[in-house]
């Protein structure tokens, strides 16, 4: 169903969102093909940040989107900016998770004890969580996520577009087994601003495949006018060429590195 002309009707508000983001059901209740849902971000319903100006967090979000599917990474849901029910703002493919609810499932990013992280998972901070039944009152956990190169993938894609909310719960793996990034609003500044839970790769290289689809975007990037300004433009370029010039991950350059809460 084409997302952009596709009747929108709001099932109802995903509350754990700072910015108003609605549930909504694709096309006529009657279609046959009826069922398919989408997230809506009206543009009036975005929370003022100091740092970014109002109303181009939608922008943003498409802009992401397009940057993906330059790089051939197909790491975001299709989004379109658009009309809805409560004005133009952000539309995006609604992904169903399969394990959602599944309290024996291991996310790609979780907290674990901080004894037992799973093999195959890099640790990105400790800390104390309060627990009733611990002896002294708190227990020690690690955040972790996989090291997983689909996870390793878009947290490349995360320098590129200048991240500055890239918390776990921002991380869905489909029912196909495909993992998505969501939640890019905050993305595409013209100054670092880099937040993210995806740091077990801090600098490590980036492998040559990347690169090289990193140095072609960066040669041709999509046309993104209306969506950022000029200036952010440039910074995009400009993070990408740095990143194929250098071909490592950066290491953390704030003080402020991880985003809160982490999910």
């Amino acid at each position: 169903m084409d997302l952009a002309t596709a009747d929108l009707t709001i099932l109802g508000r995903i509350t754990s969102a700072s910015n108003a983001t609605l549930l909504c059901e694709l096309g006529d209740h009657s279609a046959r093909d009826a069922g398919e849902r989408a997230v809506y971000k009206p543009v009036r319903g975005e929370a003022p940040l100091w740092d970014f100006p109002d109303g181009t967090l939608a922008g943003r979000e498409r802009a992401s989107y397009l940057i993906s599917e330059a790089l051939g990474w197909s790491l975001i849901p299709e989004t379109v900016l658009r009309d809805g029910p409560l004005g133009p703002g952000m539309v995006q493919r609604w992904i169903d998770e399969p394990d959602l609810g599944d309290d024996d499932a291991v996310d790609p990013v979780d907290i674990f004890a901080e004894d037992a992280v799973p093999e195959g998972y890099l640790p990105v901070f400790s800390g104390y969580v309060e627990y009733s039944d611990a002896e002294d009152g708190v227990r020690e956990v690690a955040l972790a996520h996989a090291d997983d190169p689909r996870l390793r993938r878009l947290a490349v894609l995360d320098v590129i577009l200048n991240n500055a909310d890239r918390k776990g719960g921002h991380i869905l793996t489909g029912p196909d087994g495909r993992l998505f990034g969501v939640d890019h609003g905050i993305c595409l500044h013209a100054q670092p601003k880099l937040r993210t839970v995806l740091w077990g790769w801090a600098g490590r290289p980036v492998s040559d495949e990347m690169l090289t689809d990193i140095a072609a975007f960066a040669d041709t990037p999509p046309d993104l006018t209306g969506l950022i300004t000029t200036t952010e433009r440039e910074a995009l370029v400009d993070r990408a060429r740095l990143l194929v010039e250098l071909g490592t991950m950066p290491l953390p350059a704030s003080q402020r590195p991880i985003p809160w809460p982490p999910f």
